[in-house]
């Protein structure tokens, strides 16, 4: 009896422990001028590494990506192109090692796969069950690797549904400026980010709860309530069956390539114009993205495109309800604290422009 209620007694406090460490978060993200403060002093990004050794061995985690067929297809055919025979070869936050064995198979005379989480064990396991042979799989974050001689190659999936929410370009140019040559290849290299108004489906609609008026019982009230929690003002999915149709033709708000971008470059606002073409509810802006090996090889995240990679979620950042017609501009501007840190954009949207 002593056991189990020790047993209980652990478990209520370490749930205890959890909810109080998640209201702590939100309230310090709730409040600009902390939150700032706290990510430039209390070493976030090394609670970022912390959860990533722990969410990066899952292998709930690790098979999406594998069973991802249009990821696989593109990074495939984009080494295919890109590797060639003799090239040393960085593999940067290599998982399972897959990207690495395509690598190897194309002849890279070496590959460096880097990890820092648990799954690396498993990663040496699937090379040796494969017949990689030069791979090395080094347990290490990026920034601390180390490389006397300089690669032709850094190859990476850094990309998370926000595009620039797994630190993608800190971490790439990193490892650019120190280890790799001056003629030396990123793949992939090239990226656009979207931002789109859009109109979700009715039966998928979820309006703001003071938008609502379920038969009669009017929420317009809570209003004066409006949460502080950021999280709360976008939704993520990764259904076709979300979207209706964009507002206006998309285009890319922001394109980066990473062989020559540096972290200034990045823009702490960005304005999307669009003309309206189909005409409709505005429920918000989606993100997603593209990548581009070349012309004709790329990878999307995009809502409303069949083959999209479905390992990635794609974010509505949502927009209080509006009807617009065929020709009226919209307009939003997207304010951001931090590229990798999306609690910390902010986007306001006016009618007419």
């Amino acid at each position: 009896m002593f056991v189990q209620s020790l047993q209980r007694l652990s478990a209520a406090v370490f749930s205890a422990l959890r909810r109080g460490q998640e209201r702590c978060g939100k309230w310090v993200h709730a409040r600009p001028w902390l939150e700032a403060w706290f990510y430039r002093e209390c070493g976030v990004d090394a609670a970022y590494r912390e959860f990533n050794l722990w969410y990066f061995s899952q292998f709930s985690q690790q098979e999406k990506m594998l069973s991802d067929g249009p990821r696989m297809a593109f990074y495939h055919a984009a080494i295919a192109q890109s590797i060639k025979p003799g090239d040393r070869v960085i593999d940067l936050g290599t998982g399972t090692g897959v990207l690495a064995a395509f690598a190897s198979r194309q002849g890279a005379a070496k590959v460096y796969a880097l990890d820092h989480s648990g799954i690396l064990k498993h990663a040496r396991r699937l090379a040796s069950h494969n017949g990689i042979k030069n791979v090395d799989f080094i347990t290490t974050h990026s920034r601390d690797f180390k490389l006397k001689d300089r690669v032709d190659v850094i190859l990476h999936e850094q990309m998370g549904d926000y595009l620039f929410d797994e630190a993608m370009v800190a971490n790439v140019i990193d490892l650019r400026d120190r280890v790799l040559k001056p003629d030396g290849r990123i793949v992939p290299a090239r990226f656009e980010f979207f931002c789109e108004p859009i109109k979700v489906r009715d039966e998928r609609r979820i309006p703001f709860i003071w938008e609502l008026n379920a038969h009669g019982f009017d929420c317009s009230c809570l209003e004066r309530s409006r949460p502080q929690d950021p999280e709360y003002y976008s939704h993520a999915s990764s259904d076709l069956g979300v979207v209706e149709h964009f507002l206006g033709r998309p285009e890319a708000a922001l394109t980066v390539d990473l062989q020559t971008i540096n972290m200034a470059d990045l823009p702490p606002m960005i304005r999307v114009k669009r003309t309206v073409v189909n005409a409709g509810r505005l429920d918000g802006f989606v993100v997603f993205f593209r990548a581009r090996a070349d012309e004709d090889l790329t990878l999307s995240t995009s809502p409303l495109e069949a083959g999209r990679a479905p390992h990635w979620g794609y974010r509505i950042l949502r927009a209080e309800a509006g009807s617009f017609a065929a020709g009226e501009v919209i307009d939003l501007e997207l304010t951001v604290g931090q590229w990798a840190e999306p609690h910390t954009w902010r986007w306001r949207q006016v009618r007419g422009g």
